[in-house]
């Protein structure tokens, strides 16, 4: 059996990954600065994540995983990553209380800077350029000099999720997430929203059990976990120079681990067996996620899953359909019966914005908040019908 190596990748097909890269020098000595650079996360909290998506797998907890469509350098801002951080801490507590299960908190976050695109280039009053492909790549601005794939932005990249991260783990570890402040926001949202009557008597409730634990001596200063919160780091594993650079060996069990997020997935667009995306993750020893969407075969699925995790280890490989609200009845049934049967171990997320976006008459793109729901509520009954457990979600949170 031969040794995997993080570059291996390069023999292979690769698609959406740029080939017009005026200099290829200058990527080159991109890509070496960022192998120099500090690990932005580490080998043992992948492994702690992993351990909590098992937990998952056997349905004794819930994932919730969100953020941004893309990260980009013009809205980097403290304010930007609280208020998602927020958000994901508000809806968890809200999962974790009408559950009764712990709920592992990942975001899309600290690295999710690029965009496949279905096409390269696109045309505006008669100009075509190269796509936007996202901020680690290339610009938005339509303009030729913006278009052109620029190295430099995978340094800044990494930069921008150094800064992220290091401000996430101050807010999970350093008492803004303690329950009562997230509680507090929660009783704001109720005040504040018209949706907020739906919350008002699960807020309620929330309210009751806390004057409890305080009545009984259950508060941050004698229970100092109550003010903090695991909170972990994902990205499409989509730029494999960047993600090769930051692939490192670990040093207490030998293992390869990308150390740019605690956990990754292969995408729609990416998810061909023989090609570059599925290669580098196998040997990775991250958490994998993959995206299920349309066209993809029983038969496929269960390959790709023997090839990212043949030891079938629990809370390795996490399946996540896309089908959109009108495909998950001709699509996903197949897949669950077939894991199923299968006997493998995987979590089951739902990510219902992907498949349900539409293009308005201007242009603009839209997610329907009813196709939205419904595909959440199709994901939950297939699964239960074939026998296998509706363990996460998977949301953007753009807007």
């Amino acid at each position: 059996m031969s040794t995997w190596t993080p570059s291996d990748w390069r023999k292979l097909p690769a698609k959406h990954i740029p080939e017009d890269y005026p200099d290829p020098a200058a990527l080159a000595a991109a890509e070496a600065r960022l192998k120099s650079f500090p690990p932005l996360v580490f080998a043992g909290e992948a492994r702690r994540l992993k351990a909590r998506l098992g937990e998952v797998a056997a349905g004794k907890a819930f994932l919730l995983q969100g953020g941004d469509c893309a990260e980009s350098f013009k809205e980097f801002h403290p304010d930007n990553i609280r208020d998602t951080f927020r958000v994901i801490l508000q809806m968890a507590v809200v999962l974790t209380f009408a559950a009764a299960k712990p709920v592992v908190k990942v975001g899309r976050i600290a690295g999710q800077f690029g965009k496949p695109r279905s096409e390269p280039i696109e045309t505006i009053d008669g100009v075509t350029l190269p796509s936007y492909r996202g901020d680690n790549i290339n610009g938005m601005d339509f303009t030729p000099e913006s278009r052109i794939p620029d190295p430099d932005r995978l340094i800044q990249a990494y930069s921008q999720s150094a800064a992220t991260l290091n401000l996430l783990r101050a807010f999970s570890q350093g008492g803004y997430a303690s329950l009562a402040n997230v509680h507090r926001w929660m009783l704001g949202f109720v005040d504040r929203s018209p949706q907020g009557e739906r919350y008002e008597k699960l807020a309620d409730q929330i309210s009751a059990s806390l004057r409890f634990m305080e009545a009984v001596g259950l508060n941050a200063d004698s229970v100092p976990q109550m003010a903090q919160v695991e909170f972990y780091t994902s990205h499409e594993a989509l730029l494999l120079g960047y993600e090769e650079a930051m692939t490192r060996v670990d040093s207490t069990s030998g293992d390869w681990y990308d150390t740019s997020a605690h956990m990754l997935w292969i995408g729609h667009r990416t998810r061909q067996l023989d090609h570059a995306h599925v290669n580098f993750c196998k040997g990775v020893r991250n958490p994998i996620g993959v995206k299920c969407g349309p066209g993809l075969e029983a038969d496929e699925l269960i390959r790709l899953i023997d090839t990212l995790n043949p030891t079938d280890e629990p809370g390795r490989i996490t399946l996540i359909s896309r089908f959109g609200s009108e495909g998950v009845a001709g699509g996903l049934p197949q897949l669950a019966r077939a894991v199923k049967k299968s006997g493998r171990t995987v979590v089951w997320s739902c990510d219902p914005m992907h498949g349900n976006t539409l293009k308005t008459e201007t242009g603009y793109k839209t997610r329907p908040v009813d196709r939205i729901l419904s595909e959440v509520r199709q994901f939950i009954d297939v699964l239960n019908a074939e026998g296998c457990y509706p363990g996460g979600v998977h949301f953007e949170m753009t807007g």
